[in-house]
């Protein structure tokens, strides 16, 4: 037998060099001793780097679109993150069963029994990229996947070996499920689709928790090539990958041959949706804040928000020249802004729909005369049933008249702001001031009263200002949450507004009760004339002047919805009239909002009070007032200013006369002075006293004749002046007779009257002189 020291061997076996052919089994244990401290070296190394900390949160980490969630939670607005992506990332709960299942049986069907690696992958991918020379397969489980979205991708045996010991320190640091929420948040499902509810929404319009099977396994297969895959570009690609998703879900026992075969006969049911998009002027106005917090909650409910939406579009469609709207729905007693739409189409609207005419300055026409009555009310100067004159009215420079032209003489408060007639409501803002009314509108948060109130002067209530339909709508649940204002809110996290009491709840229930009346049948849709009637609700219209701007509120049960309609450029139309362009638009939109409750509202008893009054006059009745009846007011509102219409003709006889003001401008029936009218409407000059003055003093001498008083009118020499001291008649006096009065010590009241019943009463006091001390 040769060996391997024999010449001819010596350069085939290197062995020789070292021993001879005895010492191979020596040499073997060599190295094997060699590779096992080799493996023990390695499997140190492997353990020291897998007890080494690993921040798992980075692959947590979700970078997600800023969203807008209404209060219920539902997503009302997205934007784009910072790279560009769509990403809305979601609890493993929020997801579809079937979408968890389709995923594991695409790309890990062991997720759930290995600790990062799998090792029956391994072996597989390593046969077959020795077989092929290079890299063809790579064993990726689902966690090593996590860790390719946030590391980047593998370029070589090297990097794929990193992959799996991060792998496997991640499964050390996070539970099963945590890791299979980081990969379904942030897998990519094509174009700029990061994350299983991005793709579901655009693919599908709809979540990923209700997802259908075929659609599931279409969402799992994406991922392997989104690019190659996108089925809107690829659906072939996209349903073969889907249809082979199903086949291993079949084969993993996920899903039956019955389920199998139905999902494969559907149709792929993909097409390009839009995000949601319900409030894009209230995400303009927010965005910057978004984008800082990652999402934001606001107070709109977004079946309202759409139920607003779709009422506009379909009103603004109704009317030629008429090109745009906005709406805003408001909780009075919270001040939660519920719906907010700022135009009938962000993208297709003439002048711009990205314009938010809920803040965009109006003129408000006649929407803001309520508050000039409730103002008056709340100042004791004005009864609901009190008589106001529509007639014409003259200041001189400015000469109010009715929208229509036409007057209605002599009509109730009630009935004259019903009927939005201008001349009563500039008579009683004449009452309180102008400057009252700007005070409390004011408080109310109106910025766009920027000039002092003399430049709106008397129209201020007639709508001589630019309003903001947000505004005025908030000003306007001042009187549906019976007199407090609330700041409209659109964000839940900021505190809820203070509320300020700007009207008595009385006062504000009576202009409610004011406004109430019966909504017109062409100012509904057709199916709620015929469930409901017209019904009667509080409600109140605009027009601006020359037809420019529409505007409606109706409130009550909990709501104030405010309606514009209009043009952005101004434009007019002859159906800008506020009860025929946004009347119907409010009333159809408030007749379909959910009842709710509103527990802080006091109890109709406890707000009114029933009295007595004039029923010529509308004023708590005087003894001279022949005919009355019963009306309630409000507690608040006192019984200062009383009937002046009837008076007596004459101290010693039951006669009563009856006088009413001359004109707009000076009609207050509770002090009839100056110019008057008789019953039968003829006219007499103005009625003072000249002697005594008003308030004045005296103090009797005791000198013969000197405490004797020369009485002494306005109309002295001009007609018979009738006069009367505490009730008793004294004479009259005439161009050629007096009448003089005995001074007696004491309180007095004089009367003057004419023949037609005017009436002027003073009064004043008599005292003896002092006596001085006695010497």
């Amino acid at each position: 037998m040769k060996t391997c020291d024999t010449p001819e061997r010596l350069t085939l076996c290197p062995l020789k060099r070292i021993c001879g052919w005895r010492s191979i089994p020596l040499l073997a244990g060599l190295t094997l001793a060699v590779l096992g401290a080799a493996a023990a070296i390695v499997g140190l190394s492997l353990y020291r780097q897998l007890s080494e900390p690993l921040a798992a949160e980075q692959y947590q980490r979700v970078n997600p679109s800023p969203a807008l969630y209404d209060r219920n939670g539902r997503l009302l607005h997205t934007y784009l993150n910072e790279f560009d992506h769509w990403s809305y990332p979601v609890e493993l709960g929020s997801v579809s069963r079937r979408l968890i299942d389709a995923t594991l049986s695409a790309e890990d069907k062991r997720f759930r029994d290995h600790a990062g690696v799998d090792p029956w992958a391994v072996g597989r991918a390593t046969l077959q990229n020795l077989w092929n020379r290079r890299l063809v397969s790579g064993a990726s489980t689902l966690t090593m996947q996590v860790v390719k979205l946030n590391d980047g991708p593998v370029l070589g045996f090297r990097d794929k070996a990193v992959q799996a010991l991060t792998a496997m320190r991640l499964e050390r640091k996070l539970d099963k499920d945590a890791i299979l929420t980081a990969y379904l948040n942030n897998a990519p499902y094509g174009m700029n689709l990061l994350g299983c509810e991005a793709a579901a929404r655009r693919y599908f319009g709809k979540s990923a928790r209700d997802l259908s099977l075929a659609e599931a396994a279409l969402l799992a297969g994406l991922p392997k090539a989104p690019g190659d895959l996108m089925p809107l570009r690829e659906p072939a690609r996209a349903m073969a990958r889907r249809n082979h998703v199903l086949a291993r879900m079949r084969a993993d026992g996920r899903i039956d041959e019955y389920e199998y075969r139905r999902a494969v006969a559907e149709p792929l049911g993909v097409k390009w949706r839009a995000f949601p998009m319900l409030a894009p002027h209230v995400a303009m106005e927010l965005r910057e804040r978004a984008e800082q917090a990652g999402s934001l909650q606001v107070t709109l409910d977004g079946r309202l928000q759409r139920l607003a939406k779709a009422h506009l579009k379909q009103q603004v469609g109704r009317f030629r020249g008429v090109s745009n709207g906005a709406v805003v729905v408001l909780d009075p007693w919270t001040g939660d802004v519920l719906a907010r739409v700022g135009s009938q189409d962000f993208f297709d609207t003439p002048g711009g729909g990205q314009v938010d005419l809920t803040r965009a300055p109006r003129s408000p026409g006649s929407a803001l005369k309520p508050f000039t009555y409730a103002l008056a009310m709340e100042e004791h100067r004005l009864y609901p049933s009190e008589a106001l004159l529509d007639e014409t009215l003259d200041f001189g420079v400015y000469r109010p008249a009715n929208f229509d032209g036409r007057f209605r003489g002599v009509t109730t408060a009630a009935g004259a702001l019903s009927m939005s007639l201008n001349i009563p409501a500039v008579t009683v803002l004449n009452r309180v001031g102008y400057e009252a009314l700007y005070d409390v509108l004011q408080e109310m948060d109106f910025t766009t009263l920027t000039q002092a109130p003399g430049h709106y002067g008397l129209g201020l209530t007639l709508g001589s200002s630019e309003v903001r339909l947000l505004e005025l709508t908030g000003a306007y649940g001042a009187l549906a949450a019976q007199g407090q204002y609330r700041k409209p809110r659109i964000l839940t996290d900021e505190s809820r507004p203070e509320a300020v009491r700007v009207f008595s709840p009385g006062i504000a229930a009576a202009t409610e009760d004011m406004l109430r009346q019966p909504v017109p049948a062409e100012a509904l849709p057709a199916q709620l004339v015929r469930a409901r009637g017209g019904g009667e609700l509080a409600w109140k219209t605009g027009t601006s002047s020359g037809l420019r701007d529409a505007w409606a509120f109706v409130f009550g049960r909990g709501y104030v919805v405010g309606v514009w309609m209009g043009n952005n450029d101004g434009s007019p139309a002859q159906a800008l009239v506020g009860a025929r362009a946004a009347l119907p638009l409010a009333a159809s939109i408030y007749r379909q909002l959910p009842a709710r409750e509103t527990p802080d509202a006091a109890s109709r008893q406890e707000l009114m009070r029933t009295v007595t009054v004039c029923a010529r006059s509308g004023m708590p009745a005087t003894p001279w007032c022949g005919v009355t009846r019963q009306v309630e007011i409000p507690r608040e509102l006192y019984e200062l200013r009383r009937c002046g219409v009837h008076y007596p003709r004459s101290a010693v006889t039951a006669a009563v006369g009856e006088r009413w003001p001359g004109d707009a401008r000076a009609w207050d029936l509770a002090d009839v002075r100056g110019a008057s009218r008789s019953a039968a409407g003829e006219r007499t000059r103005s009625l003072e006293i000249k002697t005594p003055a008003d308030q004045a003093e005296y103090v009797l001498t005791g000198e013969k004749d000197a405490d004797r008083l020369r009485l002494r009118s306005s109309l002295e020499g001009a007609v018979p002046v009738h006069w009367y001291l505490n009730g008793k008649y004294l004479g009259r006096s005439t161009r050629d007779e007096s009448v003089r009065l005995g001074l007696e010590p004491g309180e007095h009241r004089l009367t003057a009257m004419t023949d037609e019943g005017t009436t002027k009463t003073v009064t004043f006091s008599v005292v003896r002189p002092k006596r001085g001390p006695l010497l």
